[in-house]
């Protein structure tokens, strides 16, 4: 199991675990990373700028349909065939537990019905390296690794 922790801008302590975490807490956050047709999947959060969709689960909802529900609230876009391939625990004043997936685009949405985002924005790996726009969950170290995981396995 691949470990990677380091601090986040905000200055949170942050454990990247390829797997389930170690710390056996639940996940119930979601970030969603595809690559489809040559490009990555984000979106342009009203307030925090660009970033991959996520978000939180609702009581009693299942995380991977949260991490559906959330990609489609925020892009228009359903994706599939889920595999959460890694957790990602923030340990600040609120210390909680993201799982990350990658999956299927099964469908884009022309027009969808957004909630806190401008909807879909696919980005190439040049356009995600000359991004100056990036939310501050996109500047943590793990995100590269992240993406890479992906692009290797996904």
């Amino acid at each position: 199991m691949a470990i990677l922790t380091f601090e986040d801008v905000n200055g949170g302590r942050v454990e990247l675990t390829f797997g389930e975490n170690r710390l056996g807490m639940p996940a119930r956050h979601v970030l969603v990373i595809v690559k489809y047709e040559g490009k990555w999947l984000l979106t342009r959060h009203s307030t925090r700028g660009i970033e991959f969709p996520g978000g939180k689960a609702e009581p009693a909802e299942a995380i991977e349909a949260a991490a559906i529900r959330e990609t489609m609230e925020e892009t228009g876009v359903t994706v599939t065939d889920l595999v959460k391939f890694a957790e990602y625990i923030v340990q600040s004043d609120t210390t909680f537990c993201k799982a990350v997936f990658t999956g299927r685009v099964v469908h884009v949405d022309s027009n969808p019905m957004l909630f806190e985002t401008e909807g879909a924005l696919w980005m190439t790996e040049e356009e995600l390296a000359n991004c100056k726009d990036f939310s501050f969950h996109m500047k943590d170290t793990g995100m590269d690794v992240l993406r890479k995981w992906v692009e290797q396995n996904g």
